[in-house]
């Protein structure tokens, strides 16, 4: 690459001072100390980089942290996803406790054990209208009822359990009781009902 502003030095050189400047340079490279001529050369192409790079710094930044982002948070995605198909475990006895005690965190324990049960009964499981029923209403029960209270609704656990039944009641609205949670959604509710279950152990 030929800039012009160092053809005109290299020009003058020889006029004023009767230098070869390219004869010169490559004489001195010869003679200089390695170290030295390694840290010419990268200097030259810091120099070059800065006057021809189109990725400015910003971009440069955003770029690098995507990817990073991307390569750390994959991981911990794919294991979310693994450890939730774990939690699905035979089912026991069909619930008969629905209701409430108007206790939070007995209330709020119990409506997830329900939904848990609820999103893991699968197509031809004996009751499954009558299950999903009793759930999807105990959970609208349990939300006109503890979100009038404001010391209960600013906690992590309500807020939580807040979104997990929507999720589950907006599967009931669009496919009915007798449907079973598709598998990509009951992933989803698995990973949340762990989040809540740990948030109610720990009175938050």
């Amino acid at each position: 690459i030929k800039y012009p502003y160092i053809h005109s030095y290299k020009l003058n050189l020889q006029k004023t001072q009767g230098i070869n400047p390219t004869t010169d340079f490559a004489e001195k490279m010869k003679a200089m100390n390695p170290i030295v001529f390694l840290s010419l050369v990268s200097a030259c192409l810091s120099f070059h980089l800065s006057m021809n790079q189109k990725l400015s710094r910003k971009n440069f930044i955003g770029a690098a942290s995507a990817g990073a982002a991307g390569l750390i948070l994959n991981p911990i995605s794919s294991f979310a996803e693994e450890a939730a198909v774990i939690e699905k475990k035979p089912l026991g006895p069909i619930p008969t406790d629905f209701g409430m005690t108007k206790d939070y965190y007995t209330d709020a324990a119990k409506v997830v054990s329900h939904m848990r049960y609820c999103t893991s009964m699968d197509k031809g499981f004996e009751n499954i209208e009558q299950v999903g029923k009793s759930c999807r209403k105990e959970m609208t029960d349990f939300v006109s009822y503890y979100r009038r209270f404001p010391n209960i609704a600013g906690k992590l656990s309500y807020s939580n359990l807040y979104t997990s039944i929507n999720v589950l009641s907006g599967h009931y609205t669009s496919y009915g009781p007798k449907f079973p949670v598709p598998e990509k959604r009951r992933k989803r509710l698995f990973q949340e009902y762990n989040d809540i279950e740990k948030a109610i152990k720990r009175q938050r």
